[in-house]
């Protein structure tokens, strides 16, 4: 052992000592070369003397151990100078920076005391067993500290510019976590294991032609170096770990040393325990959440890196981090400012109510529709303020006593309403959950909340606006396919005017019976053909008080000529409504038509009308081919979109639900593929005269909401 160990040392120290001659030679008085071309000399130093007490006993392990010390040091100022640009402008850093530096140097000092001959007065102070002991912890700190600077300055190096640093990182993380590994397990036992030690000169001798490279990369060092808020998290987090696992690894000796018999097995369960529990914790949400929190109450004068924060809200509305929906990457992004754990969506309609558009990490029973009425929504669109529902729980008066509605204030994990401001209105409002990690709220936090609301406001408005324009240019298409279905009934109007002018004169001629039933079967055939293209956009019409039950046993009789008929059951027989007869049938019809056509023959398609409270329900049920769920978020109520090819024109389904939305009532669908679908058509109901089943009964048979 002591002769690889000699050979692995004494090859390192004159490789370290090769590099500090060129060092020297191409030196050009710059502090930073000045720094590693000392760091260099001290490892070739202390790898000389390493090699020498390996081959020949002398020096003392002692002082070998000194002259490490002093290695250890000159590697830490050096990448604590690297870390010094950050320092400029910022004297919370500068201090930070400074006490680091004292700590390790006080550090440093003790170690050497306790390392070198000192009077005897001290010796009462400096057991053989408290000198070994003190000497392995330091080494250790220093090795974590090591690590620690070794991933600052390689994470926060812009990208372009870490080939400049990436093979000292490489180099140097080696030998500290080479380091970490030797004095862990010496500590563990109490004894620096020969094998491991013997090994490292090996180590230190990949790490020479690194830092060799690096040199050659940054004759200058001219590093452009930061020092960000996510580099202090991962810092802290590295810094812990290492803390975390001495403090485990001391605690498994004293589990081998008291055991007994079981104490080896007990001590390997312990260690493997503890790792798990850190790679737990290095994976919670929540504990990273508590960490940011105690940082930036601790350590910066703001919360926020503003510039980190908006290029990360910017990246989210943009998609660059997902394929979410706009609406639910709003919430997305409004939860992370705060460590919210989720949130819901409410956008403005166009007839000023309040709709619920999009979940995030959220299964809340709330209200879909808010009325235009809501004096929250007043409040919110004149003073503009971010509602922490925590505190309009213990002081209303806050908020002017606002009436906030209960299933708002009733729900405990409610926590913050943002609204979404564009062009002075009030374009929507956003309610995020209660944080991961306890927090109070300042003016920091809501100024930021309501900044990326105006933000995502904006982004809201442009993708309402663009879906609009394609809107507007797909019925702008749907007019001209209009004028030509129009041009060719026009045609075919001529045709059968002429065949009805000439009838008078030769109805007794068969060769102009047979063209005449001819003409007439072609034009009812196109006639056919283009009105199942062509199905009117106009929702409006004049509505009155009409029996549902007898326009669904209308539909019914109708579509019986279809595969699979359809069935109707009533648990009424009257249930009025306001509506435009025609058009309110043409709805149902499309719907039944629908099932029909995604039903094989041998299927069911069932219709079913029920009273719940002050609705009819009217429950289309069919057991063919099904929808998923994405196809009926994006793609089921966007017009002229149509899986019917040629023969259909898509906007059926978009009919249906402008229709039923402005009779004031609300379109449902649920499906799964292969499992068929349902169809729940809500309708308010015309008057208080009717037949109503007793409420629990109407929620047994079946969901009203989504």
């Amino acid at each position: 052992m002591s002769q690889l160990a000699f050979f692995g040392y004494g090859i390192a120290g004159l490789g370290f000592l090769g590099l500090f001659v060129l060092l020297l030679t191409g030196w050009r008085a710059r502090f930073q070369g000045s720094q590693l071309m000392w760091a260099v000399g001290g490892t070739a130093v202390w790898s000389i003397a390493a090699a020498f007490q390996a081959g020949y006993g002398t020096p003392g392990l002692d002082l070998v151990l000194a002259f490490e010390v002093v290695r250890n040091l000159l590697w830490i100022f050096f990448f604590l100078h690297l870390l010094k640009p950050f320092a400029a402008g910022n004297a919370l850093y500068t201090k930070l920076l400074g006490y680091v530096r004292l700590g390790c140097l006080v550090l440093g000092l003790l170690m050497l005391a306790m390392l070198a001959s000192m009077p005897d007065f001290l010796a009462g102070l400096r057991s053989p067993e408290m000198q070994r002991e003190f000497s392995l912890v330091g080494q250790l700190l220093y090795a974590v500290l090591g690590m620690a600077l070794v991933e600052q300055l390689f994470r926060n190096t812009p990208v372009e510019q870490r080939w400049g640093i990436k093979y000292l990182c490489f180099g140097l993380g080696a030998l500290f976590v080479f380091d970490f590994y030797l004095y862990a397990d010496a500590l563990l036992f109490h004894r620096i294991d020969p094998a491991i030690w013997s090994a490292r000169g090996f180590v230190m001798i990949m790490a020479i032609p690194l830092v060799g490279i690096t040199a050659a990369r940054n004759p200058d060092w001219s590093l452009m170096v930061f020092m960000s808020r996510r580099m202090v998290l991962h810092s802290t987090t590295l810094l812990s770990a290492g803390l975390y696992m001495l403090l485990m690894a001391l605690a498994g000796y004293y589990i081998r040393l008291y055991g007994g018999e079981w104490g080896g097995v007990l001590q390997i369960a312990f260690l493997f325990g503890a790792i798990i529990v850190l790679v737990a914790l290095l994976f919670s949400g929540q504990f990273r959440a508590r960490t940011k929190v105690f940082l930036n109450k601790h350590f910066f004068s703001y919360r926020y890196d503003y510039r980190e924060e908006w290029l990360r809200v910017i990246g989210l509305l943009a998609g660059e981090r997902g394929e979410l929906p706009l609406q639910e990457r709003v919430i997305w992004a409004l939860s992370e400012i705060v460590e919210s754990s989720g949130g819901l969506i409410w956008i403005r309609g166009e007839k000023g109510s309040f709709r619920l558009r999009a979940r995030f990490n959220c299964q809340h029973i709330v209200e879909a529709r808010i009325d235009a009425e809501e004096p929250l929504l007043a409040f919110m669109a004149s003073k503009r303020w971010v509602i922490d529902l925590d505190e309009y729980r213990a002081d209303p008066e806050v908020y002017d006593d606002l009436n906030i509605p209960e299933w708002i204030i009733g729900n405990a994990d409610s926590w913050l309403i943002v609204p979404l401001i564009h062009d002075d209105r009030l374009l929507g409002m956003v309610m995020l959950l209660q944080p991961r990690a306890p927090q109070s709220i300042n003016w920091e936090n809501l100024d930021l909340l309501k900044t990326v609301g105006l933000q995502a406001a904006s982004y809201i408005a442009f993708n309402q606006a663009a879906e609009a324009l394609a809107e507007a240019r797909q019925f702008e298409g749907f007019n001209r396919l209009s004028a030509f279905v129009i041009h060719d009934l026009k045609n075919l109007i001529a045709q059968l005017s002429l065949v009805a002018k000439n009838a008078g004169r030769h109805r007794h001629n068969p060769e102009f019976i047979d063209d005449a039933v001819s003409t007439i079967e072609n034009a009812v055939h196109k006639m056919n053909r283009l009105m199942a293209q062509l199905k009117s956009a106009d929702i409006t019409g004049e509505s009155r008080r009409i029996n549902l039950v007898d326009e669904l046993r209308d539909v019914v009789d109708a579509k019986q000529g279809g595969s699979p008929s359809p069935t109707l059951q009533t648990d009424v027989e009257t249930a009025m409504v306001v509506a435009e007869p025609d058009r309110l049938s043409s709805v149902l019809g499309h719907v039944v038509q629908n099932a029909q056509d995604a039903t094989p023959p041998d299927g069911d398609v069932h219709l079913r009308l029920r009273l719940a409270g002050d609705q009819a329900i009217v429950e289309v049920r069919d057991t063919g081919s099904g929808m998923d769920a994405d196809f009926i978020k994006t793609r089921l109520f966007r017009p002229f979109d149509s899986t019917k090819g040629l023969t259909g024109m898509g906007i059926g389904a978009y009919e249906c639900r402008e229709v039923i939305s402005a009779l004031g009532g609300q379109v449902v669908v649920e499906s799964k593929p292969g499992a068929g679908t349902t169809f729940r058509i809500l309708l308010p109901l015309a008057d208080n005269a009717r037949q109503v089943p007793p409420l629990a009964q109407a929620a047994a048979e079946g969901p009203i909401q989504p």
